[in-house]
């Protein structure tokens, strides 16, 4: 009878592994996971698969899936940006805002569509 074959950690996860046993060893008992620990579950899990991911960390399984639901559904999938009419003055006002609350407000004269694209990526996935 042959027993179950272990598979390697990668090293990310290896690394996220790491920084939960030093929170562990140096919380009090009790201490809810901090935001940025959580963060962290929800971009190895993405990248190495929720089971996976849970297991290593030593996470609970449905709550680690209930976080990355949670932040699937805040990303907005889709935007689209409508270049200005020609007659236009090519000035703008542009609001972002993300579910955290963070907000930001930009006053473009003479502007590019795709410059505005980036902009809106840059602020999404800040940390």
């Amino acid at each position: 009878m042959s027993g179950r074959k272990r598979r390697e950690i990668p090293k990310p996860l290896s690394r996220g592994r790491d920084r939960f046993r030093v929170w562990r060893r140096s919380r009090q008992v009790g201490t809810r996971i901090p935001d940025h620990l959580w963060s962290l579950a929800v971009k190895l899990a993405d990248a190495h698969g929720v089971n996976l991911t849970a297991s290593v960390l030593r996470l609970d399984y449905y709550s680690l899936k209930k976080r990355i639901d949670s932040t699937a559904s805040a990303t907005p999938a889709f935007v689209e940006l409508s270049p200005p009419p020609q007659s236009a003055s090519g000035e703008c006002v542009i609001e972002f805002e993300d579910d955290k609350g963070g907000s930001m407000r930009v006053h473009l004269k003479g502007y590019d569509a795709p410059d505005l694209v980036a902009l809106g990526r840059t602020f999404w996935n800040a940390e």
